[in-house]
């Protein structure tokens, strides 16, 4: 496992503006306002070959008015205990503050290697408000700029030095899973309740979560990362630019994850928000999970399960493939049974068939249905092939590829799913122009010349 180094600090000290630049990309939410990250958040890192991960976390202040200040204090408790080494970030531009001396007695308590880092240090003349610092006791101090990277390098060189070396036996394959859905569904619920530990904040305040945090969970040999993403609001409830950039983080979450979590509240009923958000999934060719949360809290008989079921497959039609479980994030009610059903959905969502065997497929399927004419014209279909999985996805070549009605590329879809047992995945279908190749199902003529 890598290790890995917390970052640490007051508010707006410039934690995620480090984050990023030692991460070498903008995944940390930066903003003037004052505690904007709330949760603990992942990223790998690599300096001189050395591989890390960085963890950003809110801002440290124990006395903070913010009605997630106890919550955050203790989320960047547990970073530090987590953690292989600390970096404690100071503000170079305002200097000492109380609050610095309070995660200092924390500090002081650890055994692991802590760098004090002085940040908003744009330069050799700024390096002067270094000794201020000294007062907190410090005896080593970095001069640093997250903003423009100043001293950064140096900083760097000595932080890989104290680091635990890296394991390199071969990691197993992970499945990345990103739990989405709309606000206060209880995906950090659900998240913590699998982790077994609360590492995402939890709150009736919808949008708690403002980042996509990243957490590794093991379980039966197999490894998952389970992504947390904010609530997906409709556009105009919309307003924040803080909760547009969050939005629009949450659907990159689902550009890079295998399996979308798709959570819903039971107890509030299906809304065409879920809907939605279930159809950004399905846009990018994610594999799907329905999670009905809070099962536990909803008035039930034998038959309720069943309602509820045909209810989003009626308004979800798009999506039958997507196999729906009724959980609860608080009992913890089949929630271990979600992973069961993970690694089903993965399984067909990374499989590949033979050339031959899809080609059989489909000329089974177009002889036993032919397409409609096209400008009093058949449609021929010459070849097809997989060319890609994650979902699987098949490319057949024709002579009028724009004249396949949808209706018929849905049909034959259905074939496909039906005899490769692709039950639990996308499946994706695409038709391209090729001329010159031999149909399905004709033989090749020959014409003996006489001989003289």
């Amino acid at each position: 496992m890598k290790p890995i180094v917390a970052i640490v600090g007051r508010p707006n000290v410039g934690k995620s503006t480090l984050f990023n630049r030692i991460t070498g990309n903008r995944d940390a939410l930066v903003d003037d306002m004052p505690g904007v990250t709330r949760d603990r958040h992942y990223q790998d890192a690599v300096w001189q070959d050395v591989e890390f991960t960085l963890v950003d976390t809110g801002g440290f202040t124990e006395g903070d008015r913010d009605a997630f200040a106890g919550m955050i204090s203790n989320q960047v408790k547990q970073a530090i205990a987590d953690a292989d080494a600390v970096i404690f970030v100071l503000d170079g531009k305002t200097g000492v503050s109380p609050f610095d001396n309070d995660i200092l007695s924390i500090l002081r308590k650890v055994t692991k290697p802590v760098f004090y880092a002085v940040n908003k240090t744009d330069g050799v003349e700024k390096e002067d408000i270094l000794f201020d610092f000294y007062s907190l006791g410090i005896e080593k101090l970095y001069p640093v700029s997250g903003e423009h990277g100043y001293g950064v390098p140096d900083f760097l060189d000595d932080l890989i030095v104290d680091l635990p070396k890296l394991d390199d036996s071969k990691p197993e394959e992970m499945i990345s899973l990103a739990v989405v859905g709309r606000p206060n569904v209880g995906k950090s619920s659900l998240i913590n309740r699998v982790l077994g530990e609360k590492r995402m904040l939890v709150s009736d305040v919808p949008g708690t979560t403002r980042d996509a945090i990243d957490s590794v969970f093991n379980i039966k040999n197999r490894s998952y990362l389970l992504i947390d993403t904010a609530g997906i609001r409709r556009k105009k409830s919309v307003k924040a630019k803080l909760e547009k950039i969050s939005i629009i983080k949450s659907l990159r979450s689902l550009d890079r994850c295998d399996v979308a979590l798709i959570l819903l509240d039971a107890d509030a009923g299906i809304t065409d928000q879920d809907i939605k958000v279930a159809g950004y999934a399905y846009e990018r060719g994610c594999g799907c999970i329905f999670l009905l949360n809070k099962w536990d809290i909803v008035e039930k008989d034998n038959k309720t399960a069943k309602i509820y079921y045909e209810n989003l497959s009626m308004q979800a039609k798009y999506m039958s493939f997507a196999p729906i479980m009724t959980v609860s994030a608080l009992t913890g009610l089949r929630v271990r049974k979600i992973f069961n059903m993970v690694d089903e959905v993965y399984k067909q969502y990374s499989f590949r068939l033979g050339t031959g065997q899809i080609n059989r497929i489909i000329q089974k399927a177009t002889e036993k249905t032919e397409p409609s004419l096209h400008k009093g014209k058949r449609i021929k279909f010459y070849y097809a092939s997989q060319v890609s999985s994650q979902p699987p996805t098949f490319v057949c070549f024709v002579n009028y590829p724009e004249a396949i009605h949808f209706s018929y590329k849905r049909y034959l879809v259905n074939q496909i799913r039906q005899a490769a047992s692709f039950d639990k995945t996308p499946v994706r279908l695409i038709f391209r122009q090729r001329t010159g190749r031999m149909e399905f199902g004709k033989k090749k003529r020959t014409i003996k010349k006489n001989k003289r």
